[in-house]
């Protein structure tokens, strides 16, 4: 059983961390925002302790705690109780480390309950409809976890730093991601959208790093460079995007990402505090405990009968 002064200890630190790296209301300031800093890391890490096995372990064990968390959401669903149902939404520039993150903080939960969707460049299909219809449809069902690399917040970072469509139309959506978002959260959706903020040297050594080793050259897309030299225009648009749609219903968290210990670490303790805001428990189900007792003893002797 786990002590319970380290569980009380765990859920503080992971509020406290939730609460640092929150946006507040209209003071987004990337570029004042250092990439390679720590916020909430507890001073009692040992100092000679190498911090890429610390997080590691730290974040297993944040992870026994969200896994539990998923588990009583997903079983509250099965029995028809909670239509509740959760999203963590990953942004990030190029090499910001969605696709680590996912590996090392959602690898923590079931598989069964946990629904990932990447979003690449649209499809005809998607083209043809409204920008949210894609998104809607891929939104987690009732007691499922659900995680989107990359989402609807594309529509104001891409198609707006590459002028994909006219400005008052991307202008516009600002506000109808408002509207949605707060029409999930009315719906039972609890959204934790985090942006992975990585510096243009520690993208330019990620790159490099893809380059040299042949098992991520696939993972290289030569338009990452052309997106590489609009990092300004894309940091303009993240700020904005973070600022305009940053409420109660769905907070924004930005993480510094050139550390990839912390990274993890971060994430963990920021969906841990959302988990555990939801005040998730076993569903009650009916059923008559002794007569159920009774059936499986008596079917026990008749076997043990024959």
């Amino acid at each position: 059983m786990a002590d319970p002064t380290e569980e009380r200890e765990l859920l503080q630190r992971a509020r406290r961390v939730r609460r640092l790296l929150r946006v507040k209301p209209g003071s987004v300031d990337l570029a004042g925002t250092d990439p390679r800093s720590t916020p909430g890391l507890p001073p009692a890490r040992p100092a000679d302790a190498d911090p890429k096995s610390w997080s590691r372990a730290e974040v297993a064990r944040i992870g026994t705690r969200i896994a539990a968390g998923q588990e009583r959401l997903f079983a509250s669903a099965a029995v028809g109780a909670d239509r509740r149902r959760a999203l963590l939404i990953l942004q990030a520039t190029d090499c910001g480390g969605k696709d680590g993150t996912v590996k090392s903080v959602v690898g923590t939960m079931n598989p069964l309950g946990v629904h990932i969707k990447a979003f690449g460049p649209p499809t005809a299909e998607e083209l043809a409809q409204h920008f949210l219809w894609r998104i809607d449809r891929a939104l987690p069902g009732a007691g499922y976890v659900g995680v989107f690399n990359r989402s609807h917040y594309e529509d104001v970072l891409v198609v707006r730093v590459h002028s994909l469509v006219p400005r008052k139309i991307w202008q516009a959506r600002y506000d109808q991601i408002n509207r949605f978002e707060q029409d999930l959260a009315s719906d039972g959706l609890s959204m934790i959208k985090v942006m992975l903020h990585v510096s243009y040297a520690e993208q330019r050594e990620r790159l490099l790093a893809r380059l040299d080793d042949p098992t991520k050259r696939w993972k290289f897309n030569p338009g990452d460079l052309d997106d590489r030299d609009r990092w300004d225009d894309y940091q303009e648009a993240y700020a904005d995007a973070l600022n305009r749609c940053n409420s109660k219903a769905a907070p924004w968290y930005v993480v510094p990402a050139d550390r990839k210990w912390y990274r993890n670490w971060a994430v963990a303790n920021v969906l841990l505090a959302h988990l555990e805001e939801m005040n998730l428990t076993y569903p009650d189900v009916a059923l008559d405990i002794p007569a159920l007792r009774a059936r499986l003893a008596s079917g026990e002797q008749e076997v043990n009968k024959r």
